[in-house]
Parts: structure tokens; C-alpha cells; sequence
């Protein structure tokens, strides 16, 4: 039987992603790919956002797929060149991703059990998914409104604070001993703000909130199992709002923040939703799949099956 032909692809590397271990692992990754895809072309990173630069050439030239092998930053920047705002330029083309960096968060929901190898060898064939994307408007760290597509998640308030302050320092110490380090440091100073969320075209309430999770995926920060229930494909957002959570909490229950169970606290509240928008008079930072990206108001929206996906099998 004749073997279907691969798509014709692009690889993005980050060689620094997961603290160097993309560039030490990519002759043994390229060589997965090749095994699978057959000839294609890849180039390296040299500098934040260079990976969406190449991805949007990509797309340009007409490559089928563009592959992201890094970490999470690495993917979402690669996603964000499909789109327009809010539109797909490019709907035919079809994302995948060679999960290796600190948190691999996006892996975890994506990429079953984030085994490279059997990644790889998947990548050879035409079978692909269609996936949702987050969108979000908002105000960027100079003052002007801006916006932006996340596949995994985007949160706002402790979870924005932290990302505004964690460091290449705390990224070297590993996923979850980095973040966790970083999170106790923004949790020992962080106090709750008052936030006026409103879920869908619902009135908005006010609320004591520590931290909101924005989820098209289910995990953040390195492996926090923040939205188990989470589904790429169901056409909805699920949010899970923390609320009066401190560095006490964070000390003695962090194991269920990794195993799903907060979901049982009585301070944690979840909704599914297709939109939601928050304001606040305090200053609440928001980060976007991980990168620190500004503050609210805010305004999110789920884009149902907007991206094209390489699945495993």
C-alpha cells in the first residue's frame, strides 16, 4: 500500500527552551523527524518572538505545517502567526508541537504522556484535529489595548503577577520547583484584588479574587492541574476562580493544586462559559500562556475549532 505523504513542514527550535534541553535534544529530535516527515526545513530561534517572525513566513510561503519544539512560549508564539486578531489566515495549515521545555503544560493536555519519540513518528502521517483558541483583548504593558490568541491558558491576578516576576533563574531550577519558588515570592506580598467578572453576557459581579484561570487546556505553572475538565475541542472556556488564597494555602495544599482536588475547596469557584470579561480599579496583571502580557480590563472569547492540530496516531 502507497504511504500518504507527510505534510510538508516548517520546525521552529528554541534551543534554550527547558533551560538548553530543546538544543542539547535536537539532533536526536531532527533525526525522529526526519524518520517520520521525510526532507524538511527548520531554523533556530534567536530572540523572543522570533518564533512567531518565522512561523507567519511559514505560513507565507505555504508550508502545510509549521512545528514548534521548545516550550510552551515557543507554541503559543507559533500559534499566534495563524491568526489576525482573531481570524485564522491560515486555516488550512496545521500547528504541532515537539514539547520540550520547563513547564511542557500544553504537552500534558496535547501530547499524550509528552514521549517524543512516539510524537515524532505521529507527525508522518495527515491525520490532524480541530482545536478551539482563546482569544483575549486587553491592556499591554505600555497602556494600549491589544490582543491576542492563547491555546493552553491565561489567567489574571496571582497567576499574572507571578509571571511578570519570575526569572531565567527560577526557570533553570526545573517546571514546578522554579514556578513554585517564583509563586511563593509574588504570594507573600500579593493581596486579593477586587475584580467585577462578568461570565458570558451575565451582569458582572464583584469579587475578592486571588487568581482567575482563563482554560482552553487544563494545566498551568508547570504542571497545576488547574482545569481538569477542561476540553480543547468543546467549543467553551473553563474557568476556575481562586479566592482568599494565600502563601499559607499555597504551603500546606499544594499537592492539590497538582492533583486536581482544589477543584473540592469551598474557595474555588468553575464555570464553563464561551466569553467572559473582567475590570478592576487595582492593578491586575495578565499573563497569556505563560508570558506576562499586561493588565484588565480584559475581555476573552473561545474561537470553536479554529486551529488545525497534528494529533498522536
Amino acid at each position: 500500500m502507497r504511504k500518504v505523504r507527510a505534510y510538508d513542514a516548517f520546525v521552529i527550535v528554541n534551543p534554550t527552551a527547558g533551560s538548553g534541553l530543546a538544543g542539547k535534544r535536537w539532533s536526536e529530535v531532527a533525526d525522529a523527524l526526519f524518520r517520520s516527515l521525510g526532507s524538511y526545513r527548520y531554523a533556530f530561534t534567536v530572540r523572543p518572538g522570533h518564533a512567531r517572525t518565522m512561523a507567519g513566513e511559514a505560513l507565507a510561503a505555504g508550508y502545510e505545517m509549521v512545528v514548534a519544539v521548545g516550550g510552551d512560549g515557543t507554541a503559543s508564539e507559533v500559534v499566534s502567526a495563524f491568526f489576525d486578531g482573531a481570524r485564522n489566515r491560515s486555516p488550512d495549515a496545521v500547528f504541532a508541537v515537539v514539547p520540550l521545555g520547563t513547564g511542557c503544560d500544553l504537552g500534558r493536555t496535547l501530547v499524550q504522556g509528552c514521549n517524543i519519540h512516539e510524537y515524532c513518528a505521529a507527525l508522518g502521517d495527515r491525520a490532524c484535529r480541530t482545536i478551539d483558541v482563546g482569544h483575549v483583548r486587553f491592556v499591554d504593558q505600555a497602556g494600549h489595548e491589544a490582543q491576542r490568541v492563547f491555546v493552553n491558558v491565561a489567567s489574571f491576578g496571582c497567576g499574572g503577577a507571578v509571571a511578570r516576576s519570575i526569572t531565567a533563574a527560577d526557570k533553570r531550577l526545573g517546571a514546578r520547583l522554579g514556578f513554585n519558588l517564583a509563586a511563593a515570592k509574588a504570594l507573600a506580598r500579593y493581596k486579593n484584588k477586587t475584580i467585577s467578572v462578568a461570565l458570558d453576557k451575565r451582569m458582572a459581579q464583584r469579587r475578592e479574587v486571588t487568581n482567575v484561570a482563563v482554560c482552553n487546556a487544563q494545566y498551568f505553572g508547570g504542571g497545576m492541574w488547574v482545569s481538569p475538565q477542561a476540553r480543547v475541542d468543546d467549543g467553551e472556556l473553563d474557568i476556575t476562580i481562586w479566592s482568599g488564597f494565600g502563601l499559607k494555602d499555597f504551603i500546606l495544599k499544594q499537592r492539590m493544586l497538582y492533583d486536581g482536588s482544589h477543584l473540592r475547596e469551598e474557595r474555588t469557584q468553575v464555570a464553563r462559559v464561551k466569553s467572559l470579561t473582567a475590570n478592576s480599579e487595582e492593578h491586575v496583571f495578565l499573563e497569556v500562556d505563560g508570558e506576562y502580557v499586561g493588565q484588565l480590563p480584559a475581555a476573552f472569547r473561545i474561537l470553536p475549532g479554529a486551529l488545525k492540530m497534528k494529533v498522536q496516531g
